[in-house]
């Protein structure tokens, strides 16, 4: 069993933010939130996996495979919004470019979507296990 208390607390955090009026203050917090549920989120992804599959299954595998096993096990719909997902939360760092930030606010809209999906999907899985 997996403890999703804290993902279920910091998707809760980034729907809060994206509940807002949107300004360059709630803008930052949707990103900041969506920065620390992205991370959550790909962890405990990789942990269900490794316990699904085998961690020594799972070690040589890149991020992007991972979720595309993930997406084969359905537990995510499709590989490719998280790779947009990953390669949003690599450039939060430069989210003083104002196009950025913007655009990694973009993503965090979709991201929430799925990362409710994905977390419906585990709950419902850990209350089968």
């Amino acid at each position: 069993m997996i403890l999703l208390g804290p993902l279920q607390k910091a998707l809760a955090t980034l729907h809060l933010a994206l509940c807002q009026p949107k300004d360059e203050f709630i803008r930052d917090a949707v990103i900041q939130r969506f920065e620390y549920s992205y991370e959550l989120a790909w962890k405990l992804l990789r942990r269900y996996l490794a316990e699904d599959v085998g961690a020594e299954t799972l070690a040589p595998l890149s991020r992007k495979d991972l979720f595309r096993l993930a997406a084969d096990k359905q537990l995510i719909a499709s590989p490719l919004p998280w790779f947009d997902y990953h390669h949003a939360r690599n450039i939060t760092s430069h989210t003083y470019d104002e196009a950025v930030a913007e655009q990694v606010y973009q993503v965090a809209i979709a991201f929430y979507d799925d990362a409710m999906a994905l977390l419906t999907e585990l709950e419902k899985r850990n209350a089968t296990d």
